[in-house]
């Protein structure tokens, strides 16, 4: 298992994942990226992955409808959630099922970095699966 943080970003807009993806390479950070929830499924990086960060509304499984599949096979990979449709029902169920944080579109970089460090401060401390 690598020591540097594995994140992957799963949004249907290709600019919000470069935009992404640029960021936390940046930072020194492995990502991958996936167009969609079923994509990030049949890849191999799922046991790899530290965090997801996905967007809530993409056609196919939504991130939400991803993060309750995950939850109910056991997995405890920390998501942060990502949206251009805020919607408070969605957010609370999010969270409710361990969401780290939920940022609405545009969002600032800080926010986002904060959000992930809690996400891999979750995974360090052994709560992930």
């Amino acid at each position: 298992m690598t020591t540097v943080p594995v994140i992957s970003v799963i949004d249907d807009d290709e600019s919000m994942r470069t935009a992404i993806y640029n960021l936390l390479r940046s930072l020194g950070y492995i990502v991958h990226v996936f167009s969609s929830a079923e994509a990030f499924l049949q890849s191999a990086q799922l046991p790899n992955t530290w965090c997801v960060i996905a967007d809530v509304r993409m056609p196919g499984m939504s991130g939400i409808e991803l993060q309750s599949r995950l939850r109910s096979e056991g997995s405890r990979v920390p998501f942060v959630f990502i949206t251009a449709v805020p919607e408070e029902s969605v957010r609370a169920r999010a969270l409710e099922d361990g969401a780290i944080c939920f940022l609405t579109k545009p969002f600032d970089e800080d926010s986002l970095i904060a959000g992930l460090g809690k996400a891999l401060a979750r995974h360090i401390g052994g709560t992930t699966n």
